[in-house]
């Protein structure tokens, strides 16, 4: 897999990010077509297994289930310091009013 630097920082991740908006439990959010836990972990590691380091995904992805799959998973099969994983946390959940902020990140 070829790598870039991310940016201006001395990140170093693959040319692919996989995007995890697919992951997410279907009962969760708006997207009844993502992928539970099970059938998301093996595109996970297939991903990480081609060389791919640089992970995308958002708090509004099936309602933050997203993120917790994709966490779950790296957590088993990557090291910490050898990932990228990009969120983002403008829109809102059910629990949570939409909006950013310092605090908004922050709470997340």
């Amino acid at each position: 897999m070829k790598t870039t630097r991310f940016g201006n920082t001395d990140l170093t991740v693959s040319r692919l990010c996989l995007g995890c908006m697919t992951f997410g439990q279907p009962d969760r959010g708006r997207h009844a077509w993502t992928l539970p836990e099970e059938s998301s972990r093996p595109l996970i590691k297939q991903a990480l297994e081609a060389g791919i380091n640089f992970f995308d995904t958002a708090n509004s992805y099936s309602d933050g289930s997203s993120e917790e799959i994709t966490g779950r998973a790296l957590r088993e099969y990557a090291r910490r310091d050898e990932i990228v994983v990009a969120t983002k946390v403008f829109f809102p959940l059910s629990n949570l009013a939409g909006g950013l902020s310092r605090a908004r990140v922050l709470s997340h």
